[in-house]
């Protein structure tokens, strides 16, 4: 029934089409453990039942990987702008419940900080959930930061059937420093911890959910009326792309998102039309400035 049943994801459920293609080579893995004469159960299972287990998933029946890039078209970087509004937003949101005694401006505090965390060391949504306060550590080579210079990531995106990836990833704004030492400081605490280590613990458990994460930014886009398809992936393609346009060596970018290939960090990156026009004009001003100074020196000589 393996046709029936990724008909039924693709048609019915609407699964992307690389969900499809996972669950597919899933089946087929399984199926060739299954058949392998190695173990002899195909023969066994003919012995027993008159019937034996075959492989059901092939290349003309399943989603082919076709491309590099098989994300929502729709999906982009937030703009600086677009940042801009939403964290403005986020803290207005806690100074509003604040002024009106409620007891959910922590909440408020806690995913507001959260926010801009994600942005400011281009996390995934895991990733941010899942990090404790301890890592958060000092960079001895950029003491500035004080005790945020670095952000220890042990829950990265992992390969299949591997642990959590892990790396360390460098504070590059002097801004997020300065909004995490206030939340570990002075915010934090009043959330009563009793030992728990959770750098965003929640109300009601050890830390806050993915789901939450996903509808309070989906909240506060709503609200401003920004574009539907920015969502908390969104966040990391900004941090890719405004490193990018403001200079960063491409391979220090790698490092820092935890990308295995720079094709990958090249599909993360959504440079704005300022940017390459910048670009444009810096190649055009330099190649008539070296026209002109050849042409004086022929003239010259």
């Amino acid at each position: 029934m393996v046709d029936e049943w990724l008909g039924d994801l693709r048609s019915l459920r609407y699964l992307k089409k690389s969900t499809i293609r996972g669950y597919s080579q899933a089946v087929r893995a399984f199926c060739t453990y299954a058949t392998d004469p190695a173990y002899e159960w195909a023969q066994e299972c003919l012995t027993r039942f008159g019937t034996h287990p075959i492989q059901v998933v092939y290349e003309w029946n399943s989603a082919v990987h076709a491309q590099d890039n098989e994300s929502d078209p729709a999906k982009r970087a937030f703009t600086r702008a677009e940042l801009e509004v939403l964290f403005d937003y986020a803290d207005e949101q806690v100074a509003r419940i604040r002024a009106f005694g409620r007891k959910g401006w922590l909440p408020a505090f806690r995913d507001a900080v959260l926010l801009k965390t994600a942005y400011a060391y281009g996390l995934r949504r895991n990733e941010t959930r899942m990090l404790d306060e301890p890592d958060f550590t000092r960079n001895p080579h950029g003491p500035e930061f004080g005790d945020y210079g670095v952000c220890l990531v042990r829950h990265g995106k992992a390969k299949k059937g591997s642990p959590p990836k892990r790396r360390s990833v460098l504070t590059v704004w002097p801004w997020s420093a300065e909004v995490l030492e206030e939340w570990f400081t002075e915010v934090r605490p009043h959330f009563g911890l009793d030992g728990n280590p959770a750098a965003w613990p929640s109300e009601r458990g050890l830390r806050v959910g993915c789901q939450r994460l996903n509808s309070r930014l989906a909240t506060y886009r709503d609200a401003l009326g920004l574009d539907p398809a920015l969502d908390f992936h969104s966040l990391r393609r900004a941090y890719v792309t405004h490193l990018i346009e403001d200079g960063w060596d491409p391979r220090f970018v790698q490092e820092q998102v935890g990308h295995e290939h720079a094709s990958t960090t090249s599909i993360y990156t959504c440079v704005s039309s300022d940017f390459r026009t910048r670009t444009l004009r810096r190649t055009l001003d330099a190649t008539v400035t070296a026209a002109l100074a050849a042409a004086k020196k022929v003239g010259a000589s």
